[in-house]
Formats: structure tokens, sequence, C-alpha cells
């Protein structure tokens, strides 16, 4: 018998009874709608959390501290202790940056030079926190501009503000802020000039008693420092980058030199004496490797140097882990309804069985091949398993989209796509919907095969 004549057999059979049919598909239906949802939220909180790595740095970005090894915090800087009971103070400058982006999988290596600072304008004042980096780093943030640029290389200073700055400022007359009033303040950071106050400790001694001594102290300098541009999006929008203010490290350092001539710089080191270093120092380090699988290995060399490094790959395993975790039990609930499904397409073909005995043999004395009796029954099992299992899919997608509209609602968004269902996992269900249909339905089909012609031919 060929196999197209099989096709229309198995077909035929199914619509003579068509109730029993769809209630049977009806099981599969349900079976692989409950298994790909339940799965896809597991993909579609693995997929954000992803995503939520990649907007926070990525996963080939090392961060170098001087928290290092067994090391002692202490104003900013570490102080490793050795077995000699010695003391060595660990401290990020341009001969590490150099001695780190010329490692091997190192693609780069940035200072971040962190300075907080007075911004004023009008009667609108904010602190901010000011973060020098290199052009590469600045440019390997891939920050979404909406005016303007990012800063450049000209060697004069200009800040680059996250689209949440305005935020921190406030009314200084009423002390009214954002979180407050709920009003986003009056100030406009591209074309209105900004007033920075760099010298933050003598702005708080001139505020104050003076320096300790008695002594008044006047008010420190203000500096109008031009805006090179603002990052898009508004106070619902926020990335790791949203409250930063962001300029070339080299101009941040030629500026500061040059307010400063020789004095102490607020969040530097000094001399046993009280007196700045020439050099300037810096708070972390951005390190970018040339893969993820590289990661763990520059981080190691780091450590062994006694610096402190972090990355996301640190917890991208865990991670992993726990989202395997949560797929697996997700998918075993959906399982247990495909489970009773395929009970159901086993019933169903035991009945089929039993109603065409006669049937089956009078095949067999046609001298139909035993191969082709089973054949045609798993067919039947075969097609049921795939008609439940599209119709499944198209369900499991209607519920996909359903979950994402309503999870979108909450919360301004954030837990917008938290159910993703790729192509793969789609046409894996599909197979295995029609697997589980086949399988259900080959005891049946070994017991049709097994039915003596002569006793089939006389039951009524």
């Amino acid at each position: 018998m060929k196999f197209l004549d099989l096709l229309r057999m198995s077909s035929s059979n199914l619509l003579r009874r068509k109730l029993r049919t769809v209630l049977t598909v009806l099981g599969v239906v349900i079976g692989t709608a409950s298994i790909v949802v339940m799965i896809s939220l597991g993909l579609g909180l693995q997929k954000s959390s992803l995503e939520q790595i990649e907007e926070y740095g990525g996963l080939t970005t090392i961060t170098v501290n001087t928290w290092g090894g067994s090391s002692t915090y202490n104003s900013g800087f570490a102080t490793s202790t050795s077995s000699s009971d010695e003391t060595e103070e660990k401290r990020i400058d341009d001969a590490l940056v150099e001695t780190i982006s010329q490692m091997p999988h190192v693609d780069f290596a940035s200072p971040i030079l962190s300075v907080s600072v007075l911004a004023r304008q009008g009667m609108y004042e904010a602190w901010l926190r000011i973060q020098g980096m290199s052009q590469d780093a600045l440019q390997q943030l891939d920050l979404d501009v909406a005016e303007g640029e990012l800063p450049p290389a000209d060697g004069q200073l200009k800040l680059f503000y996250g689209n949440q700055v305005l935020m921190d400022f406030y009314n200084a007359k009423t002390n009214e802020y954002f979180y407050g009033t709920g009003e986003t303040p009056d100030v406009d950071l591209m074309d209105e000039p900004i007033f920075v106050i760099f010298d933050t400790d003598a702005y708080y001694q001139s505020q104050g008693s003076g320096d300790g001594s008695g002594q008044s102290v006047a008010p420190p300098k203000k500096y109008i420092i031009p805006t090179s541009g603002v990052m898009s999006g508004d106070s619902n929008q926020y990335s790791e980058y949203s409250y930063s203010v962001l300029a070339d490290v080299d101009a941040l350092k030629a500026e500061l030199k040059k307010i400063f001539k020789g004095k102490p710089i607020p969040g530097q080191p000094t001399t046993k004496s009280g007196k700045p270093y020439k050099e300037i120092f810096y708070d972390e380090m951005m390190v970018r490797v040339d893969s993820m699988e590289n990661v763990q290995e520059v981080q190691q060399a780091i450590q062994d140097m006694g610096y402190g490094t972090y990355s996301n790959a640190d917890w991208m395993e865990q991670t992993h882990e726990q989202m395997r975790m949560i797929q697996l039990v997700l998918g075993g609930i959906g399982a247990v309804s495909l489970f009773v499904a395929a009970i159901g397409i086993a019933n169903t073909m035991m009945m089929s069985i039993y109603e065409r005995t006669k049937e089956i043999g009078i095949i067999k004395v046609l001298g139909c091949d035993l191969k082709n009796i089973r054949t045609m029954f798993l067919l039947e099992a075969g097609f049921i398993g795939f008609f439940g299992g599209l119709i499944g899919l198209i369900l499991s997608g209607g519920i996909s989209v359903a979950i994402n509209m309503v999870a979108s609602t909450a919360q301004d968004g954030y837990y917008a796509g938290i159910s993703y269902i790729p192509l793969w996992l789609a046409a894996i269900a599909l197979v295995f919907a029609v697997l589980v249909g086949m399988v259900a339905g080959f005891f049946p089909a070994l017991r049709a095969m097994k039915l003596s012609p002569l006793a089939a031919i006389r039951n009524e």
C-alpha cells in the first residue's frame, strides 16, 4: 500500500469520528500551549536579564578599583598588608592604565575620574558628580544622544548630561525638589550657561564657620562649563548613566590642575605634609575585554596585582543556572498537561481499534502488510499531535501577547517582554507534540498488528 493511500485512510478515519478527534486534539492543544507559555516565561526572564546586563556595561567590561585582595579601604584608596607587615597603597594611575591596556585580550583600558561639584543655573542648583573617561570608553557606552554630541577630545572641558540629571536640581530659594513637586525644574542644560563650583571644600567652609581655625573663607570661584550634549529619554527612562555627567578625562584633569594650581583637589590624596601629589589618581578603571570567555582570565591577572575587580560575568553563570531551574520547573508543570493529552490519544486509538476490528481483519486477509497497518495508526496519532501542536502554538502566541500587554502596563513597562517565544521553541514544541502523539499511538498500533485476521472478521 502506498504512503499516500495510508495518509488518505488515516485522515478519513479521523474525520469519521469528528467529536472524539476534536476532543483529543483539544487535549494536545492545552498541553502544548501550557508547555510553550511556561517555558516562554522562563526565556523572557532570561532575555530581560541579559538585556539589563548589556545596559549595565555588558559581559566583557571589567571595573577595576582599589579594594583588592586582603586590603582595607581608606579614603578611596586601598592599603594592602603584606606578610612582613609593610603597607603599600594601591592607586590607579596612568602607569597602571597603560600596563593593563597592554595585557592579552584587553581591547582598551580607560581611567575613570570622579569629581563632586555644585552646579547652578538661576535659582536652581544641584550636587553633581562628573565622571571623566577616555574617548574609547565614551564611545563604547553606546549612549543615545538627544541634542549635541558626546564630549569631544578638543582639550576644552565640556559636559554631557544624562536624561535624568535635571531631577537632581532643586529650587535653592524654596528647597523644592522634583521628587516633592513632581515638576521638572526649569533648567536648560543645552542652551543656557551652567555655573560650576569645583572647590567644594571652600564652598562648605564659606557657608560655615571658616576653615576650622576661626578664619573666614571666601566663596569659591564659579566656572561656566559648556554643554556638549544631553542623553535622550525622559524621567521614566532609566539607564546606568541617566544621572551621570560625563566628560573627557584629559580635559577634566587639565581643568582641575588649572583651577586648583597646586592646591589639594577635593577627593585626591595628599602627602603627609598635606601637599597634593603632582599626579592625579583615578577612582576606577574600565577595562574592555575582547570576548566573554577571556573575562575571568583578565580579572584574575588584575587581582594578582592587588586590585579589586568586578564584572557582570561574575554572576552571569549564576543567573543562567537560576533561569534553567525556572524553565525546568515551568516546563514540568506544562508537561503534566501534555502527559494527560497523551493518555487521551492512547485511549482514542484503542477505542478506534475496537471499533475497526473487522476492518483490520479484512485488510489483513487482503494481504496488507503488517507494517502498513502499524503505520496507518501511527499516522492517525501523528495527525492528532500535529494539529493539536499547531493550534496550541497559535494559542500560546496569543497568550504570550496578552501577558506582555498586561505586563507592559505594570511599573511603566518595566516588565514588558516577560514572555518570549523564539522560533526554535515553536519548532521543538510542534515536533514534540507529533512525537508524543505517535508514542501514545505506538502500543495501540502494535495491538492492531497482532489481531488475528479470522477472529477479526468474525467479530461483530
